[in-house]
């Protein structure tokens, strides 16, 4: 993985692709886009992305599958759903799976902003944690 902050925005639905691929340009190094969830594996797989902005479903599956795929690949972005039904039980079972937040549709430019600046504090927090536990193993 590079040291970029990339994310992936997989949705099916082109404006509101389109909508947040604007957005998060504005935050992020480099953005990829797509519009299904077999390409979402695809890209989570090859490119390595640091977030994962999925809508609560996708043309051949939904976030459940996604979220499946990122634990079985061991791979380590922060998946965030969004949910459009604003049913609190998606909000719990995307949290219960793994998703690193849920945000309710219509999405806000400020959350969007909120939930990626969490996400790149963390990430930092923890690759800090990570150096410091490899110095202190070498001493």
């Amino acid at each position: 993985m590079s040291n970029q902050w990339d994310a992936l925005v997989a949705s099916s639905e082109t404006e509101i692709r389109a909508d947040l691929v604007s957005v998060l340009r504005q935050l992020l190094v480099r953005v990829i886009s797509c519009s299904d969830l077999l390409h979402a594996q695809q890209i989570i797989s090859r490119e390595g992305v640091s977030l994962v902005f999925c809508d609560e479903s996708l043309s051949d599956g939904s976030f459940r599958e996604l979220l499946a795929g990122v634990k079985r690949e061991k791979a380590t972005p922060k998946v965030v759903v969004a949910i459009r039904t604003g049913e609190w039980k998606e909000y719990l079972e995307a949290m219960r799976l793994g998703a690193f937040d849920a945000i309710r549709w219509p999405l806000r430019e400020s959350e969007i902003e909120t939930v990626v600046a969490h996400a790149m504090r963390e990430h930092r927090v923890f690759t800090h944690h990570d150096e410091c536990l490899g110095e202190a193993e070498a001493r």
